[in-house]
This record gives C-alpha cells, sequence and structure tokens, in this order.
C-alpha cells in the first residue's frame, strides 16, 4: 500500500461502543483504578492516556515500526 494511502486509513477504525470514526482526545489528569492494590492501564495523564496510544499505534504504522513513543512538550 502506498504511503498516501496508508495515511488516509490508519487508524480508521470506528469504536464498537460510540459508533465514533475517530480517535476521541481524552481530556483528563487522572483516570479511575480497579482497586486500592490494583491499577488500570493509565494512571495519570502524563504517563500515558488512550489518545497518546492511538496516536504512538497509528504513527508506528506509518513509519512500519515496531513502536513509537509519544512525549508532551517541554521534556
Amino acid at each position: 500500500m502506498e504511503f498516501g494511502t496508508r495515511v488516509l486509513h490508519t487508524g480508521r477504525e470506528v469504536d464498537s461502543v460510540t459508533g465514533a470514526a475517530a480517535v476521541p482526545i481524552y481530556q483528563v489528569s487522572t483516570f479511575r483504578q480497579p482497586g486500592l492494590n490494583r491499577s488500570g492501564p493509565y494512571d495519570y495523564a502524563r504517563s500515558g492516556n488512550p489518545t497518546r496510544q492511538a496516536l504512538e499505534a497509528i504513527v508506528a504504522d506509518l513509519e512500519q515500526a515496531l513502536g513509537y513513543a509519544a512525549a508532551q512538550s517541554g521534556v
């Protein structure tokens, strides 16, 4: 697949719960945890969030890389 075609189609999965056709921007700083001694996949926005995870997956796919690490500005 050509690069331009990949740009148009990468990350275009429709959310099965909401039907959203684009990755939402999660504007939260903290995430609820399942228990006192159990943590979920996200704890604080600066250490990761669903939006950044989607960005990393999309850029890695476009670059045909094994992975990608996004960092906030100022780091």
